[in-house]
């Protein structure tokens, strides 16, 4: 059975070297949407053979990263070092084989060929003569496994995004397999692990389209079945250059950090080098019913904040209260912020309504929610300060017999109000920024209507008078 044609298997290959950067974000996405979409399976590997640079912290950066997008994976976390042994095994079937061979060659013997070859402006690709050497005359000294690579013909890749890429094999090395002292190299390593992981379908960066040709010469060598390749287009950051730190965030913590809801990074990165018609908001379903790899597009995707900050509103717009408050919580806690009390998250349920609207992350959200997080006495800020000069809170001591009588309703306060307007002859406008100060002690704020509301009758009075209590002459 061909690998195509079986059951859908993508992975996820991070080297835990740092956090998980926005682009590799982009990749497990995809590969979790191809697999969510066709039942299959999505599975994580870590690519820790780099054990001066692999760390146990940068493991688990990338597990909450992937956690926190929600990108759930299938089975175990494969540690690709802990299967080194499987590896140097598959090395010496080759060499068994005769599609693999041991190189003597040391690195001065090496790069005096370089600079032969250069000298006489021939390739550098080092031309092993161990290649087809006698056994019998192999010395007792350290060696490399070298696979045999086709020295006539190309090779053909046919990638679901790239289209047919051919290379010529002479221009292809003779790839080490296993280092002198034994340990197996990167290349080999994912090429076993993905065949042994049943992996079907390998989406990764383009920047891994040259490796692709020199790993499929170990499948070939081995009689396994080829993965479908799809080698995806870089991100660029808006000046159309690679992505780097002086474009801003890159890790997915940040991004939590700076308060973006996990569906909005998603739908955002989905679209990112992807399309699907015209659709730029889409719900995760819809992402999983549509995503296919003839929509990713050739050239880099340039990260937009904007863009990003539209669909996040978007996405905080439609969220569920509930699961909005739960990633608010982890918003906070992700900064080393206190957590929210028993009453402030009852506040927020019942005001989310209020506060949702127009909002692009969560530290706008929670600015609109100061009036709920705010407990007497308010402070107002400087802003709503202005709003509390000695007229107004005389405004405000007239209108509290007005509240006082009205029932708790949005329409029997609206035409409290509108009665205490007329009869004091000014407009709602007029005492509408006294009553923003006395709610929130901010100038900028939901309806004065949906803040009483959430606050209830006793605390929006009470916080009333505390200002008003001033305006008394």
């Amino acid at each position: 059975m061909s690998a195509a044609s079986s059951r859908v298997v993508t992975r996820f290959a991070p080297s835990p070297t740092g956090f998980l950067h926005i682009g590799g974000a982009r990749t497990a996405l995809f590969n979790w949407l191809y697999a969510r979409g066709r039942d299959g399976q999505f599975l994580l590997r870590i690519e820790d053979t780099d054990r001066a640079r692999s760390t146990p912290e940068a493991t688990e950066a990338i597990l909450k990263g992937l956690s926190w997008l929600g990108l759930d994976h299938d089975g175990e976390v494969i540690s690709q070092f802990e299967r080194a042994d499987r590896h140097a095994e598959v090395a010496q079937e080759l060499l068994e084989k005769g599609a693999a061979y041991k190189c003597f060659s040391t690195q001065e013997e090496i790069e005096a060929f370089r600079e032969a070859a250069r000298a006489d402006g021939r390739s550098t690709l080092f031309q092993s003569p161990w290649r087809d050497a006698d056994p019998s005359s192999q010395p007792d000294l350290p060696y490399v496994v070298r696979l045999k690579t086709p020295q006539d013909g190309e090779t053909v890749i046919n990638d679901e995004v790239q289209g047919t890429v051919r290379i010529r094999n002479d221009q292809l090395d003779d790839m080490v397999l296993l280092r002198s002292d034994g340990t197996p190299v990167y290349m080999l390593a994912v090429v076993v692990d993905d065949h042994d992981m049943g992996v079907t379908h390998v989406i990764r960066g383009d920047d891994h389209l040259n490796n692709a040709a020199r790993q499929m010469g170990i499948y070939t060598a081995m009689g396994w079945d080829l993965p479908v390749y799809a080698h995806i287009p870089l991100i660029h950051g808006p000046d159309g250059k690679k992505l780097s730190k002086r474009h801003g965030a890159l890790g997915a913590d940040e991004y939590q950090k700076m308060g973006y809801p996990a569906a909005g990074m998603r739908n955002y990165l989905a679209r990112l080098g992807w399309s699907h018609g015209d659709d730029e908001f889409f719900t995760d379903d819809q992402a999983i019913e549509w995503f296919d790899l003839n929509g990713i597009g050739k050239s880099p995707a340039r990260f937009d904040f904007k863009k990003l900050e539209n669909l996040c509103g978007q996405h905080i717009a439609v969220a569920e209260d509930a699961a909005l408050l739960q990633e608010i919580e982890a918003f906070l806690d992700a900064n080393g912020r206190e957590p929210l009390s028993a009453e402030q998250r009852d506040g927020l349920l019942r005001g989310m309504y209020s506060l949702k609207e127009r909002a692009k992350s969560f530290p706008e959200l929670l600015e609109k929610a100061e009036f709920i997080l705010a407990s007497r006495p308010i402070s107002p800020d400087e802003k709503a300060q202005k709003a509390l000069d000695t007229v107004s809170r005389g405004i405000l001591v007239k209108l509290t017999p007005h509240l006082q009588n009205a029932s708790w309703t949005r329409e029997e306060l609206e035409a409290a109000m509108n009665r205490f307007c007329e009869e004091q002859g000014t407009k709602f406008g007029k005492l509408a920024a006294p009553l923003r100060a006395a709610l929130a002690g901010r100038s900028v704020t939901p309806s004065v209507f949906d803040m009483m509301l959430v606050l209830g009758r006793e605390e929006s009075l009470s916080r009333i008078q505390d200002q008003a209590a001033d305006g008394r002459a």
